[in-house]
């Protein structure tokens, strides 16, 4: 594990892969995706078992900071244990992209999917599947309005 970035660098290596400062007027759905893709295939300083680094798709309409949007939410989510191993918390680190929500994406209704690394679960697979994904044809037809970066623990 030696040579791994550490947990708490994990949202500043994401806005350096999104290049954050650098023409966001010009950052499409597929740039993101992209950048993000790179992020969750780089390896954090985890605990060693599965199920303790996780990537999150999951898009749909909400309306928690004011008016409805649609957002689609690219999560890397880590499990932070304590001395003993056991679960202390989580660290979510999200990049969350917020749409008009236009009649197209609205129809796609709320969809979310996980996958983990150190466990069954293959990476390359998992993302050509949310490709793959009729619903990503309209999303990537679409520029998002704003792109958050932020890491939270919960």
């Amino acid at each position: 594990m030696s040579g791994r970035p550490s947990i708490g660098e994990a949202a500043d290596i994401l806005r350096e892969q999104l290049g954050v400062g650098q023409l966001p007027s010009a950052t499409t759905t597929d740039d993101t995706w992209s950048a993000f893709t790179r992020f969750g295939r780089l390896r954090f300083t985890t605990a060693d078992s599965p199920d303790v680094d996780g990537l999150l798709f999951q898009y749909g309409v909400h309306a928690f900071d004011g008016p409805e949007v649609f957002s689609l939410d690219l999560t890397r989510q880590f499990d932070v244990v304590d001395e003993q191993a056991d679960h202390d918390h989580f660290v979510q680190v999200h990049c969350e992209l917020v749409y008009e929500p236009v009649p197209a994406l609205a129809a796609l209704g709320d969809f979310n999917s996980w996958c983990f690394h150190d466990s069954s679960d293959d990476l390359g697979r998992w993302l050509a599947a949310l490709t793959a994904r009729e619903a990503w044809a309209v999303i990537r037809d679409h520029r998002p309005l704003k792109i958050k970066v932020y890491q939270e623990a919960v």
